[in-house]
């Protein structure tokens, strides 16, 4: 059992406390530190005016003797006699010597104020000795104290190396190169099931089979089949890997081990590998189980791609997981659950048959699969009774489960800031605002001149998708500046679509360079307001020429590069890469010309909306309908949808 099970154990309600003998250690130590500096005898005075030694002790004759101490103090004591009366019973001094302490400055003075201060009283005069004394628990310490700090620190690294256990663990600092996976077993259950996975229907059909042959194995041997030895879960981040790999262990009822890549390889040479060895030896002693690995691209990188920066150490816990996947067989039992976002960069051993049998990709979820999941995650939450999630969907496109459950935790935090009993649509709308352009900031100090020129270039924007026919439609166009540096945003609808034409993607620029070409036709100049228009059309306008071939003079050719083999070298010449840059200079140029004209040929229409976000800051596509009238293009599309629906309609009744 690896070292973090031991640990549960231990904090286990039934598990036996063990006596901890450090408190021994630290009681001695408090009773050694109090005999040195509370002794048990009576703590003489100290002596702060010397007149009162001089008058009342020296002359009166109560001094028996002085005893001076290291040429530092003076230790004073009194005749057993006088110990009862003035001032002596008033000042409480103990019985046994000394009375009274007395800081000297140096002995020669001491010794010739005492000569001094004796003439002409007592008969006999008073002697004085010297003593020279050690304290032997402080020479102790200033030998102990350098060791004990060393020893402290060697602890505390060891403690950090080996996960927090020291040697007060179980001597977890020979433990090292065991597995640090988590097991969960029927002990240690997991509350997540499969009805907590919504809008991954094909890829939870695909885990719970596996997890179905793991309950019941006959039923496939029967047949000749084999278990897969290992499913490969892919997907974007957010899109549910790790929650469906929650589900199965949750669902399989077999020991499952999680653990992380980045926990295979530590700082020293070989522990990866001993920890791949052990997770192994475990999984094949709990078989049938599962082992889950997280984030699998750490140690599982293609070898030999960058000698640079080659690492020894991950390649040789990757050459283990390779052996171990391999090296069993397929009767134990043992499913290997792997979950990644970077399926480019593993090693081509890695994903062959045999290891990874089955690669389950997790696409983002789409409009009946954000439906789903937005009705799970409201589960929880209070919320009105007309707030439909479907309507919450379709104004969520590209959004992953993990945006989806942001947004709701948003709303709802919204709402409860608002004093609301229950979280409504305008609260979602707004926690939508928030997850895509950032925290509204009302309080950022904007001039009349730079607002005027948001409000332009977002009505550029609006202008250009409202009259471009390929341009996704629009929702909302707002002036309100959110998150680091976003002044404004206008918000669109795309469509559910997976291709896309030359057209689509040359509209699609026009609308992003609306905002630049509104501000040169307005203001004869140009801001800084269009970075990230230029950024997206840049990046679009050399894809579309160097990886889908959408250019006559470059042709049909694609550099894509998804496993960066032409990190070093380009697989064209240097007058290829120069008529690639004029192509992208051409198509960004037709399209901002095209944009132009547009604007100019709208420029009352532009104004007109211009005007309205500097009164409102906010409008939506009511708005616009109210203010320019409806979308050329919403007839033409509602008419296709409609001879759509004719003809599905045409099918099912020609079937029957």
């Amino acid at each position: 059992m690896s070292t973090e099970q031991n640990n549960q154990n231990k904090n286990k309600p039934g598990a036996p406390k063990k006596f901890n003998f450090y408190w021994i250690y630290g009681l001695i130590a408090v009773i050694l530190i109090g005999f040195q500096f509370f002794p048990f005898q009576g703590k003489p005075v100290e002596l702060k005016n010397i007149d009162k030694f001089k008058t009342e002790m020296l002359q009166q004759g109560d001094v028996n003797r002085v005893v001076v101490i290291n040429k530092e103090f003076a230790e004073i004591y009194i005749k057993e006699d006088k110990l009862t009366e003035e001032p002596y019973k008033t000042d409480k001094v103990p019985e046994k010597g000394p009375q009274y302490t007395w800081t000297i400055g140096s002995t020669e003075t001491f010794e010739r104020q005492l000569a001094e201060w004796q003439q002409g009283g007592a008969d006999k005069p008073i002697t004085v000795s010297y003593e020279t004394r050690h304290n032997v628990l402080l020479n102790l310490l200033s030998y102990l104290l350098p060791i004990i700090l060393i020893l402290a620190i060697w602890i505390f690294i060891m403690r950090r190396v080996t996960g927090g256990g020291g040697m007060g663990g179980g001597g977890q600092i020979f433990n090292i190169g065991k597995s640090k996976a988590n097991l969960y077993d029927k002990d240690t259950k997991v509350n997540v099931t499969f009805n907590d996975v919504a809008g991954l229907d094909e890829a939870k059909e695909e885990v719970m089979e596996v997890v179905d042959f793991l309950k019941n194995p006959k039923k496939y041997t029967s047949l000749g089949g084999k278990i897969p030895k290992g499913v490969l879960l892919v997907g974007s981040p957010g899109t549910g890997k790790t929650l469906l790999a929650k589900a199965m262990a949750g669902e399989a009822q077999v020991p499952f081990f999680s653990i992380s890549g980045s926990d295979f390889v530590e700082m020293f040479v070989g522990v990866g590998a001993s920890r791949v060895r052990d997770l192994f030896r475990q999984a094949r002693e709990k078989a049938p189980c599962v082992i889950f690995i997280d984030e699998i691209d750490a140690i599982g990188r293609a070898r030999g791609k960058n000698m640079i920066q080659s690492n020894d150490e991950r390649e040789n816990t990757l050459n283990q997981l390779l052996v171990e996947m391999d090296g069993f067989g397929t009767d134990k039992g043992v499913i290997i659950l792997a979950a990644t976002n970077r399926p480019d960069v593993l090693d081509p051993a890695l994903l062959r048959p045999g290891r990874f049998d089955r690669q389950i990709s997790i696409d983002k979820p789409d409009l009946a699969g954000r439906e789903q999941i937005f009705k799970v995650h409201l589960k929880p939450i209070k919320v009105a009774p007309d707030l439909d999630a479907h309507k919450l969907a379709l104004q969520t496109p590209g959004f992953a489960g993990a945006d989806i459950a942001n947004v709701c935790n948003e709303a709802a935090l919204i709402a409860a800031r608002r004093g609301k009993k229950f979280v409504e649509m305008q609260d979602f709308n707004d926690a939508v605002d928030r997850v895509i352009g950032g925290l509204e900031k009302k309080n950022k100090l904007i001039s009349q001149d730079e607002k005027k020129i948001v409000a332009y270039h977002e009505a550029g924007h609006a202008i250009c998708g409202w009259y471009l026919e390929h341009a996704d439609p629009l929702v909302k166009v707002s002036i309100v500046p959110r998150g680091i540096a976003a002044l404004g945003y206008a918000q669109y609808l795309p469509k559910e679509q997976y291709l896309y034409t030359t057209e689509q993607l040359t509209d699609m620029m026009c609308m992003t360079l609306g905002g630049r070409a509104a501000e040169d036709i307005i203001f004869g100049r140009i801001s800084t307001g269009a970075q990230n228009d230029l950024e997206r059309i840049t990046k679009m306008a050399y894809a579309m020429i160097t990886i889908y071939g959408m250019n006559e003079r470059i042709g049909n050719i694609s550099f894509n590069d998804p496993q960066q083999d032409y990190r070093f070298s380009k697989p064209y010449s240097e007058q290829m890469a120069q008529a690639i840059d004029e192509e992208v200079k051409k198509m960004i140029a037709n399209a901002y010309n095209r944009t132009k004209v547009l604007l100019n040929e709208k420029k009352p229409q532009l104004e007109i909306i211009a005007k309205e976000l500097l009164d409102k800051e906010i409008i939506f596509k009511a708005d616009m309908e109210r203010l320019i009238g409806q979308r050329p293009f919403e007839e033409k599309h509602a008419e296709v949808e409609v001879k759509a629906d004719a003809i599905v309609f045409e099918e099912e009744k020609t079937a029957e």
